[in-house]
């Protein structure tokens, strides 16, 4: 799955994202890319676990 995320501007928000995601599914592949704002990821939970780790953490994808 992929998502867009407005406010992931740099590193240190690309591991906030990663580690948000990793709290849901500890084994997932997260691919994040903040100039172009956009993280990949291949995990066992549903896109509606992610999207709420992801909104809890500050990071709320489109």
């Amino acid at each position: 799955m992929e998502f867009h995320i407005e406010n992931m501007t740099c590193g240190g928000c690309a591991r906030g994202v990663t580690k948000a995601i990793q709290t849901v599914d500890e084994n997932a592949k997260v691919i994040a890319d903040p100039p172009n704002r956009s993280v990949k990821v291949e995990t066992q939970a549903t896109q509606q676990q992610i999207i709420d780790a992801l909104s809890e953490a500050g990071f709320p994808p489109r």
